[in-house]
């Protein structure tokens, strides 16, 4: 709760430590975001995997969103605030899909995603990269079918079908992976034809990226010794299967100044397993923008 004594504390603190440790405490007594969208979400594809029956997209690295028929939302639930004229002209159904502002522009999107006012010039950049349809009935060859009939849709290019092609074999995944990734892509997804919309991770959607990356909560904050004195020492981080690890590479000074807070979504890139199953080698890679923020800019 935010007192005078706190405020005093805040204000005349130097260390962005204890700043980032007030706002997660301050956010706990925020109202809460709405009930996060029931999402597919997706595992990741090794090689040796059966490729029947899937289909192939880029992964364009932007912010998820998802539109109900009436609003965009991010997966965590927050509502995003866009323009009348970027949402007006979408169908009144169900979309799920990536805001996108090109590749390489992650953190341009996440930008305009999260401003509480929306900017007009930045919104004219972004696309609504549509790859499913999730209260459609059916499975994904009949929900693709459906998309591709449904967009594009007049006053709106901006939201776009995605391209989706069939998967052959682990050679030519591995030749378009590199294709897309030397073009500055993320990586790239599969859905299987015949899976309906399952609102769980599961081998239904699969991921191929040339690194193993995931999310985790951020649970608390550790101090850091030596020269990391003063500063963010690590993240102490729990994955969505409930495992929890310390993150203590791959920040930058400025974030190791000025930490994500409590509460926020964070990927890690890893370098497989371990024997107990935590992942080997984790790093920090970014804060999730597209899940539920404790603060907004």
């Amino acid at each position: 709760m935010w007192t005078a004594a706190s405020a005093r504390w805040s204000a005349g603190s130097t260390n962005s430590l204890r700043r980032a440790l007030l706002l997660a405490t301050l956010a706990a007594a925020l109202p809460a975001v709405a009930a996060p969208p029931r999402l597919m979400l997706a595992n990741v594809y090794r090689r040796g995997m059966p490729l029947a029956g899937y289909w192939v997209s880029e992964k364009y690295d932007g912010v998820r969103g998802y539109w109900d028929g009436r609003q965009l939302f991010t997966r965590g639930g927050e509502r995003i605030t866009a323009p009348d004229w970027f949402t007006a002209p979408l169908p009144a159904l169900p979309m799920d899909g990536e805001l996108w502002a090109g590749r390489g522009r992650f953190e341009q999107a996440l930008s305009t995603v999260r401003g509480q006012r929306p900017v007009d010039g930045a919104w004219r950049a972004m696309r609504f990269m549509v790859f499913d349809l999730p209260a459609e009935p059916g499975d994904f060859d009949a929900r693709l079918a459906r998309l591709r009939r449904l967009l594009p849709v007049a006053g709106a290019p901006w939201a776009v079908p995605v391209p989706q092609h069939r998967a052959t074999t682990h050679a030519a995944l591995q030749a378009e992976l590199d294709r897309v990734v030397r073009a500055g892509g993320e990586g790239l997804m599969l859905h299987l034809g015949s899976a309906p919309y399952r609102s769980e991770r599961s081998d239904d959607l699969l991921k191929f990226k040339p690194h193993d990356d995931a999310e985790a909560r951020v649970i608390a904050l550790l101090p850091g010794r030596g020269r990391h004195a003063g500063r963010l020492g690590a993240l102490l981080v729990e994955t969505g299967e409930g495992r929890r690890f310390r993150l203590g590479t791959g920040f930058t000074d400025a974030q190791r100044a000025d930490p994500p807070p409590v509460g926020s979504l964070v990927t890690y890139r890893y370098d497989g397993l371990n024997a107990s199953g935590l992942p080997r080698h984790a790093r920090f890679l970014r804060v999730r923008g597209d899940a539920d923020q404790i603060v907004r800019p």
